[in-house]
């Protein structure tokens, strides 16, 4: 659909990427990584024909239509939700309306003349061509994608201006996945997204009937919805196939290969320069010397750039709390006539690390501004166990700072027996090194200052944190760091995010916060996702029974005895009588499956969808590498057929049995993880 020829961008003095050459093909799905500041949303504007180049050259193939989201700035007025999103319909509704203008014509024009036949046949072609384009289920569509990023039917019919900035930039969103242009270019789409909405984003994302690329700090959204990664490093493009872990693990690899290219030519360079420097004024030697010369002009020099300043810390390890950290007891808080919590009971017990997840608004703030007493309930008592010391980082925990006041000078207030020496390293460590520790807080953006806000608690020790999206304005690795401190924190740790992996490996327990309640679950989301799961399936089943009249069905008239329905799950009519079939395990039809013996199913486990991917290119790796190995095998067994000698025949001998040896190792392997696919 796209290339780029050679392509480079400069921002001032600084190259962001050169020699760029990138085929974008129909229906791939892409990821645009690398490190901050080198030019990925830069790039992203070239693409959609919003930034120039400064080199090189971008070729489209004509007819192709290109969407783009930007991270922020957009701004919509003048309608209402649903007519901005029908806006992107307006030739089909054009179309719509000639239809209607046609439709009322033909029955006033006279059949037999000239002017009624171009108008029949206008008629049809449009009314052809608007059933090709589902113009009946326009509102259908706008409705559907809505609901999926989180509109309420009431918000449908309210003016764009009235939402905030995040959901303007939903409605942008909705917009461009109607519209469905063949190249998607999504810079950051889940920055204003709760878990729910980005789950909704990533099927539809899967099943997106044309090519995308996304800009992403989220790791486990781009693990599940893409199968190339195309990396700016080193000033150059470079490209990976497959998801972003599979991108790691060969980002990795190719790292070590040109450490060891750049080792190998400084070893080449510095064996010319010698003989240079030796050879240079003996005249015996001039022809060698410049021949040494030009050579080394030649060498095109390899370039190990820096890796990205990365955050590394480790939380301070606290004095322990008692065993009750919180505990909460008719706990209800109300604004006005809206209730958003009603009556709940939790306990957080010493070492939980528990993430609270629900809707946007559904309470997650308010539930933590309780627990930290910042905010009063309406009802109820929430209280801290015994030597619990909190520290509480909230979303705009930067609109609490002080602007006029100079970093160092601020973080040492906070920490008056902190030496200046190890604050100043404390704030490298969050990428603010240099000058940059004597600016105004005033003057930094507002992910600067909450990055800042960050490190600020770091330097009070506690042994209850409780963090509102810690996770926003940080990139994936400063993620990592941040998952990695919180593991190993001896505390307790409370916390709302909207990052999956990041819940994946953090959480122990789940609280779930939804209509004014809270539902606790042991383990991390993926197990909060499948317990939901299973809750919904029996509540389906017993809704079925329930409907059905029991699990022995409903009692007809004139019988004596309870027969089976014909709505009945598991109803089979030719066995629908005798104390045989009434005889059956009731369990059969409470999960809707048993086995030979009668005894229920077990329900099969999901896979993780990044172990699952995990497991299918090591499939794919294993039956590419086990053909190999059976080649040289082959090879071996037809090597130790010509007799060398008894030293050579015992040396192949050992290697035929290692590579047998490995080929049953592979193969196992492969079965499996085959076997687990499959189930």
């Amino acid at each position: 659909m796209l290339s780029l020829l050679n392509a480079g961008k400069r921002f001032g003095p600084k190259i962001l990427f050169l020699e760029a050459n990138w085929l974008v093909r129909n229906k791939e799905k892409t990821a645009l990584v690398g490190a901050n500041g080198t030019g990925k949303s830069t790039l992203m504007k070239a693409l959609a024909g919003l930034e120039s180049l400064d080199y090189g050259d971008i070729q489209r193939t004509r007819g192709m239509s290109i969407g783009y989201l930007p991270q922020e700035g957009l701004r919509l007025a003048g309608r209402t939700v649903f007519e901005e999103c029908l806006t992107v319909f307006d030739e089909i509704r054009d179309m719509e309306r000639e239809i209607e203008q046609l439709s009322a014509q033909l029955t006033e024009l006279d059949h037999a003349g000239a002017e009624y036949e171009a108008a029949a046949e206008r008629f049809s072609l449009l009314q052809d061509r608007f059933h090709a384009l589902d113009g009946y289920a326009l509102d259908a569509q706008v409705g559907t994608v809505l609901t999926g990023l989180g509109f309420g039917k009431e918000d449908w019919s309210r003016q764009t201006d009235e939402f905030s900035g995040g959901w303007q930039m939903r409605i942008a969103l909705a917009k461009l996945l109607l519209a469905k242009p063949s190249l998607l270019l999504l810079d950051e789409p889940t920055n204003h997204l709760d878990l729910e909405t980005r789950n909704w984003l990533e099927e539809y994302l899967r099943t997106y009937p044309f090519g995308y690329i996304l800009i992403s700090h989220d790791r486990y959204f781009l693990d599940v919805t893409i199968d190339r990664t195309v990396e700016i490093w080193n000033k150059r493009l470079t490209i990976y196939q497959g998801n972003y872990t599979r991108y790691l693990s060969q980002k990795e690899e190719r790292r070590a290969q040109l450490l060891a290219a750049y080792k190998n030519q400084r070893e080449q360079i510095e064996h010319l320069e010698a003989f240079i420097n030796r050879f240079r004024y003996q005249a015996t030697k001039a022809k060698q010397v410049q021949s040494r010369i030009k050579e080394l002009e030649k060498i095109e020099r390899i370039e190990i750039p820096n890796e990205e300043a990365v955050i590394h810390f480790t939380f301070p390890q606290p004095p322990p709390s008692g065993r009750m950290v919180v505990e909460a007891e008719g706990l209800s808080k109300s604004y006005g006539q809206k209730q958003v919590l009603q009556n709940v009971r939790f306990t957080i017990e010493r070492g939980d690390r528990v993430a609270l997840v629900g809707v946007n608004g559904a309470g997650k703030s308010t539930l933590i501004k309780l627990m930290t007493g910042v905010e009063a309930p309406t009802a109820g008592t929430v209280r801290l166990g015994h030597n619990v010391v909190s520290e509480y980082f909230a979303q705009d925990q930067y609109k609490v700072l002080d602007g006029d006041v100079r970093m160092l000078d601020d973080i040492s207030r906070a920490a008056v027996k902190v030496p200046e020496s190890e604050l100043r390293s404390l704030l490298g460590c969050f990428l603010f090194s240099g000058d940059d520790v004597f600016k105004p807080l005033g003057v930094l953006s507002g992910g600067e200052r909450n990055r800042y806000a960050l490190a600020r608690i770091l330097v009070s020790p506690s042994n209850f944190l409780l963090l509102d999206e810690p996770t926003n304005h940080l990139d994936m690795r400063a993620k990592d760091v941040l998952l990695e401190a919180i593991a190993a924190f001896s505390g307790t740790v409370i916390f709302v995010s909207h990052d999956r992996y990041f819940i994946d490996r953090l959480a122990t327990r789940v609280l779930e916060v939804e209509n004014g309640a809270i539902n606790t679950y042991e383990g991390n989301y993926e197990d909060y996702l499948r317990k939901k799961e299973e809750l919904a399936l029996a509540a389906n089943s017993a809704s079925q029974l329930s409907n059905t009249g029991g699990p022995f069905g409903e009692l007809r008239a004139g019988s004596g005895a309870p027969v089976l329905s014909d709505h009945s799950p598991n109803c089979h009519p030719e066995r629908s009588e005798g104390p045989a079939f009434l005889a059956q395990p009731a369990a059969m039809l409470s999960n809707g499956s048993a086995d030979a013996n009668g005894s229920p199913k077990e329900k099969p486990r999901r896979l993780n969808p990044i172990k699952q991917r995990q497991m299918e290119d090591r499939c794919a790796f294993l039956e590419e590498e086990i053909p190999r190995i059976e080649a040289s095998i082959a090879h071996t067994e037809q090597q130790l057929g010509v007799y060398v000698s008894a030293e050579e025949t015992r040396r192949l001998t050992q290697l035929a049995e290692e590579l047998r040896n490995q080929l049953a190792a592979l193969t196992a392997e492969w079965e499996e993880l085959m076997m687990q696919l499959e189930t």
